[in-house]
């Protein structure tokens, strides 16, 4: 149940100790009424809620036999693969995506946005089982569905009609796939779903692994659309390893024409694709968000959907190791994300929602580098973890 809360002596995103407010669930000034709950942090570091922005609950094999992994090295392997498992591991996309959410929120993992498949074998089926997931948790969680062709949507005819049944049946973001290798057509491609997107009033989030000049040849007629569709603020660009790859004149004039149309970039910090320039994305103002991918699934048995973990991983795939370089990734899991996503009321503000993460560190930087567990998580005035385990009344939600 949800209290008035007064947490005292927490630093919020490692600043100086202050004492903290939450009252019907959102954070207030201190007042005379005393509090149905104190907690004293101890000077632990507060984090306003980690945010998962770009994760795939519909996939995840938590909580089922091991996957023994015999997949080739392409996507494509990867794709055909994924697609031969949903037959015949009986992956429940309800069951599955409600295991990852809580196991991740003993983490602090307040805010997911998942892509969840549609294609013509399951058609919008994984979407109705993450909606249940989605009404099921949300006092617990925020659970944001894209719409996702993972298999191609001109390649596989009725794709798109699926689509559109997804955003209809409650999906609230339309996800897109490589434009150029998977789709073949990339002005067609882009076409179909900003056409979508603007039929339903929704943002986009477009996977682009496509590397080098044919990834900078989609990412510029991405910023063409959103331009031209004053889409500013309304899409995000998933991977985007082509910007890793370029020479340093068109690398940074790409980032900043990303920049200027507010199109905001995940990347997981993936040991085995081209790493994104950190440094050079928060010198251009662009927008940074990040999120575990697949967790625990058929494509990669790796990932706990930690998002502080998740934190350490970019740091350590960009060679960063003094403490601002840190500091900063630890921002790119929290308010980039939220910006990213498009979060209200995300921070510690007089009126922003009453969620926050207590870290027991010194510092931002050894929140990042050492990931400690043993962490109190709170939303709205609702204590879910206290030391990194959860409260009795969630351990068995999933």
């Amino acid at each position: 149940m949800t209290a008035d809360i007064l947490i005292r002596n927490a630093r919020p995103f490692g600043g100086a100790p202050v004492d903290l407010v939450i009252r019907d669930g959102r954070f207030a000034v201190p007042g005379a009424n005393r509090p149905t709950l104190e907690i004293d942090a101890g000077g632990q570091i507060a984090l306003p809620g980690l945010v998962e922005a770009h994760t795939h609950l519909d996939k995840t094999l938590v909580g089922m036999d091991w996957f023994e992994n015999r997949v080739g090295p392409t996507r494509n392997d990867r794709i055909l693969a994924d697609r031969k498992a949903k037959r015949e591991l009986g992956i429940d996309a309800r069951r599955q995506s409600a295991r990852q959410a809580m196991q991740t929120l003993k983490y602090g993992v307040l805010h997911i946005r998942s892509h969840v498949d549609v294609d013509t074998e399951i058609g919008i089926a994984n979407i109705e089982g993450v909606i249940a997931t989605r009404e099921a948790l949300r006092d617990l969680v925020d659970i944001q569905i894209v719409a996702f062709p993972q298999s191609g949507m001109l390649p596989r005819a009725g794709t798109l009609e699926l689509m559109d049944d997804a955003m209809r049946a409650g999906a609230d973001i339309v996800g897109g796939i490589d434009p150029a290798s998977i789709e073949r057509d990339p002005v067609r491609h882009l076409d179909a779903i900003f056409a979508l997107s603007q039929r339903h009033g929704k943002p986009l989030d477009i996977h682009l692994h496509e590397l080098a000049d044919l990834g900078a040849f989609c990412l510029e007629l991405i910023v063409e659309r959103t331009r031209a569709l004053s889409m500013q603020g309304r899409v995000t660009v998933s991977h985007g390893y082509c910007l890793g790859m370029l020479e340093p004149n068109r690398q940074r004039a790409l980032i900043e024409a990303l920049a200027a149309e507010r199109i905001a970039v995940m990347t997981v910090g993936s040991p085995s694709a081209p790493a994104l320039p950190l440094r050079l994305m928060r010198e251009c103002g662009l927008i940074v968000c990040s999120g575990s991918d697949g967790i625990q699934g058929t494509w990669e048995p790796w990932g706990n959907g930690d998002m502080l973990e998740r934190a350490k991983y970019l740091a350590q795939r960009n060679g960063m190791t003094n403490d601002a370089d840190l500091t900063e990734t630890a921002r790119i899991c929290t308010f980039g994300g939220a910006e990213a996503i498009g979060l209200d009321g995300y921070g510690f503000t007089e009126g922003d929602f009453g969620d926050l993460v207590l870290v027991p560190a010194q510092t931002l930087a050894q929140a990042v580098a050492l990931t400690p567990q043993a962490r109190t998580v709170i939303r709205r005035g609702r204590v879910l973890a206290r030391d990194g385990i959860l409260s009795g009344d969630l351990l068995h939600v999933a």
